[in-house]
């Protein structure tokens, strides 16, 4: 039995090494929380996933799946940690967020003891161009003989809420530092994926990833801006877009209080920031997304000014989500709970979530409290919140995309 450790337990690598461990592999899993790794043990989970609780709960009951903070000898070594960017770093010619891989750095040279001849070195991390080959440098400073293992990227394209079949039915690109590291590659993804798997280098592997979620957040942000300018000349957005999308070439996406998560949100800027001023397209699609957030909560602070001025009193405002698209727990990059913060430095809130029990600086209520308010906005098209009725002055920027 072939033994694999991955390194990072969280939405990607905890249901790659589930889906491991219950497809013949004697998975070890690495993390640097402690919480998250009791959980694991116990063969429950520490996020919301369909299915993978199942997955999760075989693999551990059948000893195939195992996680503490330290990596172990293996053949293959997969790395599955986040990669987000500096929040207080800015790139001097575009003043746009720098790409923070210090995470793949740190695991990179934590299994590098571990690596023997043989050994196949993945990285899973959506990461900028060239940090692949950067892992080969650093593992050749570490001691490693690079030449006697194979090290490649390929990175994951699944979407939260059905993570466990995209695992295995979708198409993997796979690119290594040199030819053999992509044959091995792939000769190993194909043996748990049913799509197609399609080898390229290693530093076209990682920029096709960052392309396809450029291409989503420019079109993202074409429907956001439109729904904006809609909004100035007194437009019906939804009527518009159903409209326009007759067209037999046309098809334009719904709009959004902003785009979230960690792919969509963060890849393009791995662009921006090496492009040196060139992708245009690219930055603005990126800074309109995120503008957008900050026009919704401009909208409710209207909003609620006006019911002040008409009621002689401040109103009472329920915000519905705060994940980054429906029916997950994920908070990350979330323009929903980058609202509901916003907000809650000036205005009383009445925050609903039901995928979370906490969050951290606000108070979370439940959604029959939520729905005892003046002003209801929607942010989150959860199925909670489906056949609930939308009353005239209630606003709705329902997004999640991702």
């Amino acid at each position: 039995m072939k033994k694999i450790c991955i390194m990072g337990m969280g939405y990607i690598g905890l249901p790659t090494a589930a889906l491991l461990a219950n497809r013949g592999y004697l998975t070890h899993g690495v993390d640097v929380n402690q919480h998250t790794i009791d959980t694991i043990n116990l063969g429950k989970i520490h996020i919301v996933e369909p299915e993978l609780e199942d997955f999760v709960y075989a693999a551990v009951r059948s000893n195939t799946l195992t996680v503490n903070m330290e990596p172990v000898e293996a053949d293959i070594f997969m790395i599955a940690v986040p990669t987000p960017f500096y929040s207080n770093r800015l790139n001097k010619i575009t003043n746009s967020p720098m790409p923070n891989v210090d995470y793949v750095i740190s695991a990179t040279k934590k299994i590098a003891p571990y690596i023997r001849p043989g050994n196949l070195v993945l990285l899973e991390s959506t990461s900028p161009v060239g940090t692949t080959d950067m892992i080969a440098d650093i593992l050749k400073e570490e001691g490693v003989d690079i030449n006697s293992i194979s090290i490649a990227h390929s990175p994951e394209r699944v979407l939260p809420g059905c993570i466990m079949r995209e695992l295995i039915e979708n198409d993997r690109v796979v690119g290594g530092i040199n030819k053999p590291s992509t044959r091995a590659a792939a000769e190993f993804y194909r043996t748990f994926v049913k799509g197609e798997v399609l080898e390229t280098t290693a530093k076209t592997a990682e920029m096709t990833k960052l392309t396809e979620n450029s291409f989503r957040d420019v079109n993202i942000a074409f429907a956001n801006e439109l729904s904006m300018l809609c909004d100035d000349i007194d437009i019906d957005i939804g009527e518009l877009i159903s409209l326009a999308n007759r067209h037999p070439r046309v098809s334009i996406l719904s709009p959004g209080c902003g785009v979230g998560g960690h792919c969509i949100s963060v890849d393009p800027w791995f662009i921006v920031d090496s492009a040196n001023g060139k992708a245009k397209i690219i930055e603005q699609a990126r800074r309109t997304n995120d503008y957008k957030a900050d026009w919704v909560v401009e909208k409710i602070k209207n909003k609620a000014l006006q019911f002040e001025k008409d009621n002689g009193r401040i109103p009472t405002i329920a915000c519905m989500g705060l994940a980054f698209k429906p029916d997950i727990d994920d908070l990350r990059e979330s323009p929903a709970l980058y609202i509901v913060r916003k907000l809650c430095k000036d205005i009383s809130i009445k925050a609903v979530e039901p995928n979370i029990e906490y969050c951290k600086d606000i108070d979370l209520v439940s959604l029959e409290a939520g729905l005892d308010m003046d002003i209801c906005v929607y942010l989150v098209a959860h199925s909670q919140f489906k056949g609930l009725d939308i009353k005239e002055g209630d606003l709705v920027f329902c997004g999640g995309i991702d």
